[in-house]
């Protein structure tokens, strides 16, 4: 668009000062009124032959010899110049579309947001810094172009449709955020995605509480209510700020160097039957255990030293990212 911009201003400009010089030209040349002077030098460079409005001179006959040759050049210079950008404006469409569907269909464990509204915004900033392939579907042409600008994989779609969510690769997707404008097309959407794929995980948008319970019964995995939870931290900075701020830097990495990870044990991991006593991970990483979540389900806050680690368990652990990355291929059972 930009591209455009300019030479709209450029050929605007040509055309402008070959009409400007050929008013002034035939108005002290020829004594012709002013609008008659314009008249004179706009049918010339337009080709269209009316004739001469009054009876030119020699001089001033030369005059017009010089201003079709500008004239006419500088129009046809216009003409060509639209062209050539309304061309390369649909070949860049055409192909860009084709690139990003290339781009697309070659992503896999990738995560796909759908709404790039204020909530869409945020998810998809936060897994972009976290490294994760993401994909972006909206509706809006301008949120597309937004998004594309922010260096993510974007299209125009309706999400609520198979065929859209078949275009952004739901099928080969390891999750999906639902941040659509409505509860209604949030549900819908949630549908189509898990009869595509039944184990993608869905993070949904939710506007009335109420409705919540009904993602979650569609599939929806989290539901988060972005006023609600917005109005808790609200009251908590005021209340309690220590722990919000404790929160921000934990999860937001405001200047600091620290982040909040899930992290599985795998069965050949050597980490495996071990307690966290013998692990030594705060010793030897500078990582924080803060929970485990076991196999089965069950969720212990603060583990005790002589909590065993098996196979199929999840680390919630914080640290240094560096240290954090160190923890990762000893769990994931690969030599550090």
């Amino acid at each position: 668009m930009d591209r455009l911009k300019r030479r709209l201003i450029v050929v605007g400009l040509l055309i402008a000062l070959v009409l400007a010089l050929g008013t002034v030209g035939f108005t002290f040349l020829e004594g012709y009124p002013p609008f008659d002077a314009f008249y004179m030098t706009l049918t010339t460079i337009t080709t269209v032959g009316y004739g001469e409005i009054h009876k030119l001179s020699h001089r001033g006959r030369i005059f017009n010899s010089f201003v079709i040759a500008f004239g006419v050049t500088a129009m046809f210079v216009a003409i060509g110049a639209m062209t050539q950008t309304v061309i390369e404006l649909e070949l860049s469409e055409f192909f860009g579309k084709r690139r990003m569907k290339r781009m697309i269909d070659k992503l896999e464990k990738h995560y796909v947001v759908c709404g790039y509204g204020r909530v869409g915004r945020a998810a998809a900033r936060e897994l972009q810094q976290m490294g994760v392939p993401v994909v972006i579907v909206d509706r809006n042409p301008e949120k597309i172009e937004r998004a594309t600008q922010a260096g993510l994989p974007a299209f125009a779609g309706d999400s609520t449709q198979d065929a859209t969510l078949e275009a952004a690769g739901v099928r080969r997707a390891k999750g999906l955020v639902a941040a659509l404008a409505t509860d209604a097309d949030n549900l819908f959407l949630i549908l189509s995605a898990k009869s595509l794929n039944p184990k993608l995980k869905v993070a949904s948008r939710v506007g009335d509480e109420g409705a919540g319970e009904k993602l979650a019964r569609a599939g929806a995995d989290t539901v988060f209510a972005p006023y609600t939870n917005a109005g808790q931290q609200l009251a908590l900075s005021l209340v309690r700020p220590h722990v919000v701020q404790f929160l921000d830097a934990a999860t937001r990495s405001i200047g600091l160097d620290v982040c909040l990870e899930q992290m599985r044990v795998a069965e050949n991991s050597e980490m495996a039957a071990k307690s966290l006593k013998q692990m030594q991970l705060r010793r030897d990483l500078g990582v924080i255990v803060l929970a485990i979540r076991k196999a089965g389900g069950e969720m212990i806050f603060n583990p005790p030293a002589e909590a065993v680690l098996e196979s199929g368990d999840y680390l919630v652990v914080m640290g240094e990212h560096a240290n954090v990355r160190k923890l990762e291929p000893l769990l994931a059972g690969e030599r550090a």
